[in-house]
């Protein structure tokens, strides 16, 4: 089965729809993925630049980030710890890239899962040749 890394621009459009564009290929990655065409995965760092995102983005009032923190808890997304590894490789992505350790997580960790990534910001990531980057526009 085909291994997507999805990032946090394309979770948060799962969680809270208001202001976002190419909602249309982002609900498509997550019918593919609930109907078993893909599976999705996302480094655990996904969780606090999607709750960073809900509270200084979207500025959800307390009730409903918990119920949308809720809905992320059960979407079929497998999230992955940074192990040793995983770190070292992120740390030489975001150097030899020139882009955030954060951003350079989503690239490291689809290298090592021989996965696509699928972003709705390729402005970083879409630079790196080690993996496929799908940008969300073009799902």
């Amino acid at each position: 089965m085909t291994q997507l890394i999805v990032d946090s621009s394309v979770i948060v459009k799962w969680l809270n729809q208001q202001d976002e564009e190419r909602l249309a290929q982002s609900d498509k990655v997550l019918r593919d993925a609930t109907e078993g065409q893909v599976t999705l995965l996302a480094p655990e760092l996904a969780k606090y630049e999607i709750g960073n995102a809900l509270l200084m983005k979207k500025q959800l009032e307390i009730s409903d980030a918990g119920i949308t923190f809720k809905d992320l808890f059960i979407m079929p997304i497998q999230f992955i710890d940074l192990s040793e590894k995983l770190s070292k490789e992120t740390y030489r992505i975001a150097k030899d890239l020139s882009i955030t350790y954060y951003d350079a997580c989503f690239i490291a960790l689809a290298k090592q899962e021989e996965a696509k990534l699928v972003t709705d910001n390729p402005k970083h990531q879409g630079r790196t040749q080690e993996v496929t980057v799908i940008p969300l526009e073009e799902y």
